[in-house]
């Protein structure tokens, strides 16, 4: 018999589609599976059709879930090199704009492809249509949590998981033979390539499976026509049968190797499940793939088999270096030692030394929170070289060390004789330029950021270097007043790692920062809350910043325990590794007294993160602090503001304002109001007039 389909009314579900095509970026179809969602979606699109340029199909399923990219891999080309940024700008160019997006089974999309649907909603390129079933997780999620999408739930009296699932099991079992054979391999990985499967059954049994319902043809996949159908085959070969059937469609695939980069993470992940075993060149490089498109996880679960079949020391070596890599930027710091603990580094020609020894040293400062030791290390493996280049870049890793203990302009003199080196090449330069980019921004040189970020991005400098330059960037314009460029700035960076951690994270500490001068604490509050909770098992500086940022967020809006916490746990994460922002934990403490009501403490506190800027040369920071100290109604800060000899709209902002206070001219005081607000600082505003009247 037929399945008994219950399905959600349309009248109220296309209410839903459609609002959510005219006031948002579309609508998400949310309710178990058998509930009609995929019609709807698939009507709503043959409608719509003709307002687009294109209509693009994305279907996730259990198996793309596992491999980076899988989902999407139809419709962009992953290129062999380039890191996951690169990757999803030049997929989100490749696709255009004008879609209609329709995304099915959303819930089972891998990560990397979620967050190129993320983006081409925030863009504007797409407008949405997807299905999913819920709880979702929170990469789909944060489609409808950021107001991207309307929320359509589809759940209709009468559905039952239970009996729709006995008579999907009793549909199945009459259908013949041949068909249920073609569901059995769709069940091990769904979608297949039809060549595969023909030769994996033969060409009459597709052609039965596609009569009877259960498979489509796409092109040149073929797929399963219903999730249902899937999970109730696998239910019924059980685990040993799946893991023979897997046996031989790896087989399959690994004699006719291809050369994409999902195929050949595909073939990879099938056998990892597999007892077939593949060469272990092969499974290394897919391990590099996916550390370089961002599955930290993939990475390792691939890099541990490669070790476990290497060899030959030359591949275990590499293999020990990918996995070390995959555990350090997951957090995991002490596994990761370990790894690396794994290779006798006086073995090492002198190419490897320089590839072990980089993240060892990175690995020893942030993750493991030794920066002293880190510093040594590097030291001491810099001596142990002869080659310009190598030296020349731990020289360029050593500026970033001494810019994150509290040491800029050091930081900034190294950087400069690394950039000035013919022997820099690009990963030395990364380094050197977003340091000096943050290193300038923080001493006061805001000429020079544009600069040493453009440089910093010419050299495609690794991973999260991107935020260390736009952080410098952001300051810059937060002094030179333009707040709202300085906005759209953190938002260009991190448009292309949304919902990738810990990119998003750092991203939202960013956008927090800017929020904070602009007074809007509760938005800033709301990304910082999630930013420390991202960033929590992480050993990055920006941990500990987060939640220096948070204590003054939550201690401007008046809520002093939540404050208090979130300075305890800013003291308790901060170290030599973190030194560069001293002050604003002495501003966390400031904030979190005001919220007290222990305005002397609270000024006190302000007055410490200004000698702490001062010392270590920190000339914008100092003013930023200063500009606090105002704020709690410093009244002896002009002194302090002329040894701050920095000229820009947030410097005479500060100036004019202690100058007023100082002299209790109610009128100046108003005056200097209604110039802050008129660069967006309306929580200075409202302090100037409040101190007006008083």
């Amino acid at each position: 018999m037929a399945v008994d389909w219950v399905i959600a009314p349309r009248d109220r579900v296309l209410d839903g589609l459609e609002a959510g095509l005219q006031d948002q970026c579309g609508a998400a179809l949310l309710g178990p599976a058998g509930v009609g969602k995929t019609s709807v979606a698939r009507t709503a699109a043959e409608h719509l059709a003709s307002d687009f340029r294109r209509v693009v199909w994305i279907t996730g399923t259990e198996s793309t879930a596992a491999v980076p990219f899988a989902a999407v891999s139809h419709l962009i080309d992953i290129p062999a090199a380039g890191r996951t940024a690169d990757v999803l700008r030049a997929a989100r160019d490749a696709l255009g704009s004008d879609l209609l997006l329709i995304v099915d089974d959303a819930h089972l999309l891998d990560r990397l492809s979620a967050a190129l649907v993320h983006q081409l909603a925030v863009s504007g390129a797409a407008t949405l249509i997807l299905t999913a079933s819920t709880p979702a997780p929170d990469d789909i999620a944060a489609l409808w949590d950021d107001g991207l999408v309307n929320r359509v739930e589809m759940a209709p009296p009468g559905h039952d998981d239970a009996r729709l699932a006995d008579q999907v099991s009793t549909y199945l079992a009459g259908q013949p033979d041949n068909a249920q054979a073609v569901l059995r391999y769709l069940a091990v990985h769904d979608p297949l390539l039809l060549d595969d499967l023909v030769a994996l059954t033969d060409i009459d049994a597709v052609a039965t499976a596609r009569q009877c319902g259960v498979v489509d043809i796409d092109g040149a996949l073929a797929h399963c026509t219903h999730p249902l159908f899937l999970s109730t085959i696998r239910d019924a070969i059980g685990g040993p049968g799946l893991r023979r059937m897997r046996n031989t469609l790896v087989e399959r695939l690994a004699s006719a190797p291809r050369a994409g980069v999902v195929d050949r993470l595909r073939t990879a992940v099938l056998a990892l499940d597999s007892d077939v075993s593949l060469p272990t060149g092969e499974v290394l490089g897919a391990a590099r793939d996916a550390l370089r498109l961002g599955d930290l996880e993939l990475s390792e679960r691939l890099a541990r088999a490669a070790v476990a079949s290497s060899a030959d020391s030359g591949t275990r070596f590499a293999a020990l270096l990918t996995l070390a890599y995959a555990l350090a930027w997951q957090g995991r710091g002490r596994e990761a030692d370990t790894v690396l603990g794994q290779i006798d580094s006086a073995d090492l020609a002198e190419d490897q030394l320089m590839a072990w020894a980089l993240p060892q040293a990175a690995n020893q400062f942030w993750m493991l929170s030794e920066p002293e030791r880190a510093t040594a290390f590097l030291r001491a493996t810099r001596n142990r070289l002869s080659s310009p280049a190598a030296q020349i870049t731990l020289d360029a890793l050593a500026a970033t060390f001494a810019m994150n203990a509290g040491a800029p302009q050091r930081a900034l003199g190294l950087a400069q004789e690394v950039l000035d080196s013919p022997n820099a090449d690009d990963t030395a330069v990364g380094w050197a330029a977003s340091t000096a980019a943050l290193s300038c921004a923080r001493l006061g040189c805001f000429e020079r950021v544009d600069t040493m970020a453009a440089r910093a991005i010419g050299a495609g400098h690794p991973g999260l270097l991107r935020f260390t330059s736009g952080f410098g960037q952001t300051t810059a314009l937060v002094m030179t007043g333009r707040l709202e460029q300085a906005q759209d700035l953190v938002r260009h960076i991190t448009d292309f790692t949304q919902l990738l951690q810990p990119g998003r994270a750092i991203g939202d500490v960013l956008t927090a920062d800017v929020l904070l001068i602009r007074g809007r604490f509760d938005e800033a509050i709301t990304l910082l809350r999630k930013a420390t909770a991202a960033l929590a098992p992480t050993g990055y500086s920006w941990g500990p910043l987060a939640w220096m940022l948070l204590a003054q967020a939550l201690g401007q809006r008046g809520m002093p325990v939540e404050a208090g916490k979130a300075l305890s746990r800013a003291e308790s994460r901060h170290g030599l590794k973190s030194m560069l922002f001293a002050p604003e934990l002495a501003l966390a403490r400031a904030w979190t007294c005001w919220a007290r009501g222990d305005a002397v403490s609270a000024l006190a506190a302000a007055r410490d993160a200004v000698k702490a800027a001062e010392r270590s040369g920190q000339t914008a920071v100092m003013l930023r602090a200063l500009h606090d100290s105002v704020r709690l109604g410093d009244t002896r800060a002009v002194d302090a503001l002329a040894r701050a000899d920095l000229d820009c709209t947030f410097g005479r902002l500060t100036h004019d304002h202690a100058v007023a206070l100082a002299a209790g001219d109610g009128a100046r005081l108003e005056a200097v109001a209604g110039r802050y607000r008129e660069v967006g600082m309306v929580a200075a505003a409202e302090d100037a007039t409040r101190q007006a009247r008083t």
